[in-house]
């Protein structure tokens, strides 16, 4: 607990340093200025932590023993559930190993997905200094020690909405296609962030609403519509699981707490600002995912995909939250206490975070490395 609230603590430091306006500017004749490399050393060296950390772990996350047995099953031949190109990334990893060096493979996604979150909020936040601090502190970074494969496809969905922001839809349906071959679940956002995207009418939302009632009403009907598009929870222990209204509460929260900080600049950050209105949009929607569709298994891989774009909009609401109103009245005050009570949620949703992080289904603590740990482990007997 200790090592994660330094790390957090490190790296937030740390991208206090950037300023991406600098890195966008260039010096005279084009050099590259001071400053400039400064932001380049530091985006650097958070890359190096992130992926370092997430490299060098051993049976950390919930799941850890359960993707290196996968990952024997895909070099023998065996049977797995897994999508076809996540089975083909770990059988080149093998091949070129020349032997199932799982650490490798988790290595790799480590690195990517590292990549994919930084380029992400570099790219498309406002002030990349508070992004990366609710990536930290809402726990998504440590988040994807588990389920590598769906924390990869993760990244790749917040990466992809500059392309609906942008109208390129073609380029995102590519996009997201593409990662469905390591983790089908994510062609839920193709419908989702298309329906956010679009300007939303009084019938519409109205119709919406009463889809969402709909949900818990008929569960069954749901549920069986769910498990035909993923077969592959029929008949396994997810399904033994009662996720219910206390399992998503964490997400209600969150949600809840998003919307509260929307409402109050509503008019002045989110109304006429496309990025923002997506988002608050897909804050919308993974509010009423969490709240009508608790009794869905595993509902959090939905909802994360609507939530991520939370490190995206709460630094486009606040800072673009104006000083003074159209009539002049001063807001400052009012900025202030939207700071101050982000700041305040954070920390605590953190300390939370930490307190319950050792527990099934998430399991990210105690860390553990490999580089401490004793051979057989690295030589995979403590599994087979």
């Amino acid at each position: 607990m200790i090592f994660y609230g330094l790390l957090g603590a490190a790296t937030i430091a740390l991208a206090c340093l950037v300023n991406r306006e600098a890195v966008c500017r260039r010096g005279a004749g084009g050099t590259v200025t001071r400053r400039q490399a400064m932001n380049g050393a530091v985006l650097f060296t958070l890359f190096l932590i992130m992926a370092g950390t997430a490299s060098l772990r051993i049976d950390v996350g919930n799941d850890y023993g359960n993707y290196v047995t996968t990952f024997h099953e895909i070099y023998v031949g065996g049977y797995v559930v897994t999508e076809p190109g996540f089975n083909l990334l770990v059988k080149l990893v093998f091949r070129l190993a020349g032997g199932e060096n799982y650490l490798l493979v988790f290595g790799l996604f480590a690195v990517v997905t590292a990549v994919l979150f930084l380029k992400a909020m570099y790219d498309q936040s406002v002030d990349f200094t508070i992004s990366f601090a609710l990536f930290m502190l809402l726990g998504l970074y440590f988040r994807t020690f588990n389920t590598v494969r769906y924390y990869f496809v993760l990244a790749v969905t917040l990466y992809s909405l500059r392309y609906v922001l942008k109208k390129e839809y073609g380029k995102f349906i590519l996009l997201i296609l593409f990662a469905a071959f390591f983790h089908k679940s994510v062609l839920v956002v193709i419908p989702l962030y298309l329906i956010a995207a679009l300007p939303w009418k009084k019938w519409q939302v109205v119709l919406g609403t009463a889809l969402a009632v709909s949900l818990p009403l008929f569960q069954n009907f749901w549920m069986a519509l769910v498990l035909k598009l993923y077969p592959s929870y029929q008949n396994t222990v997810y399904l033994q699981k009662d996720t219910g209204l206390e399992g998503s509460l964490m997400g209600i929260i969150r949600c809840a707490a998003v919307l509260a900080l929307g409402l109050c600049a509503y008019r002045e950050t989110i109304r006429d600002n496309k990025a923002n209105l997506l988002y608050f949009k897909l804050n919308l929607l993974g509010l009423a995912l969490y709240t009508c569709v608790s009794f869905l298994p595993l509902v959090s891989r939905f909802g994360y995909y609507l939530i991520t774009a939370h490190i995206l909009l709460v630094p486009g609401i606040l800072k673009n939250m104006p000083e003074t109103s159209e009539s002049g009245k001063s807001l400052r005050n009012k900025k202030r206490i939207m700071y101050a009570a982000t700041a305040g949620f954070c920390l605590l949703y953190f300390v939370y975070f930490l307190m319950t992080a050792h527990q099934e289904g998430v399991r990210v603590l105690p860390y553990h490395s490999w580089i401490f740990t004793e051979k057989e482990w690295l030589n995979g007997s403590f599994i087979f």
